[in-house]
């Protein structure tokens, strides 16, 4: 009993309760919307995951509440979500915005469509800029690659690109501040094929992103799920179940 119950403790600290959806995602009104990510939030702070991720114009509610409960939840936002294809100067204008506002984490879309036709310098110098404005904040940065939208060799190859740029321009006390990360949960696939984290693609990005940490993104909904990858060695877990998997339930959620 005590080991089921501290590694539940411990599981939460590797969970990134995560709600990303508009509104018009969610095909309902802004207000219904601010009411699921309070709630998401709110459960965040009961529940005492590491992070809440949120979209970035949800951060400074999501603070206020953090704070206004003495919780340690850390805020989390996505940057040039979820197609990456935003410019270089939109991504940072949206990463220091989120930033003002509070948060925490900054997890930046690579322009991986970009990446797959070998515009390979116009990625390297977004992983620099975005993670040089995050670490210069003294902030956690992750860089979504998109397994789902690369083949293999692409998502070896953008993982190895990340921790390269990385290793090159920054010291290694930063190493473990700077995460490659599955997955949007947005991207449509077809015929049904999973569009988060798989067994497959978070061992190719642990083995080419080393020393980096690995964030599993997207299709993690059950705790036995989140114990293989933790197993594995990713640092942190996406997921929008994060009380189901933390209570050993499966979740029907999507992401």
């Amino acid at each position: 009993m005590g080991f089921f119950y501290f590694y539940h403790m411990d599981i939460k600290q590797y969970l990134d309760s995560t709600y990303l959806k508009t509104p018009e995602q969610a095909g309902i009104s802004e207000a219904e919307n601010e009411v699921i990510v309070k709630g998401f939030v709110q459960e965040a702070i009961d529940e005492g995951f590491k992070l809440i991720m949120i979209r970035p114009d949800q951060v400074k509610l999501a603070k206020k509440m953090i704070v206004d409960a003495g919780s340690k939840v850390l805020v989390g936002t996505v940057i040039g979500f979820p197609e990456g294809n935003y410019s270089l100067e939109h991504k940072l204008e949206e990463a220091q915005k989120a930033l003002d506002d509070g948060a925490d984490e900054l997890d930046f879309v690579c322009n991986y469509e970009a990446f797959k036709k070998g515009e390979i310098d116009l990625v390297k110098e977004e992983v620099l800029k975005g993670t040089q404005l995050g670490l210069s904040n003294h902030k956690v940065v992750k860089w979504i690659i998109e397994i789902a939208a690369l083949n293999s060799q692409q998502i070896m190859h953008l993982s190895c690109l990340v921790k390269n740029v990385v290793i090159s321009n920054f010291s290694e006390d930063n190493y473990a501040s700077v995460f490659v990360k599955s997955s949007t949960g947005f991207y449509k696939t077809e015929n049904n094929l999973p569009n988060g984290a798989t067994v497959s693609g978070i061992i190719m990005m642990l083995e080419n992103a080393s020393p980096l940490p690995v964030k599993a993104a997207g299709g993690v909904r059950t705790y036995e799920e989140a114990k293989e990858m933790i197993r594995l060695g990713v640092k942190r877990i996406g997921t929008s179940s994060a009380k189901a998997i933390a209570n050993g339930e499966a979740a029907d959620s999507d992401y």
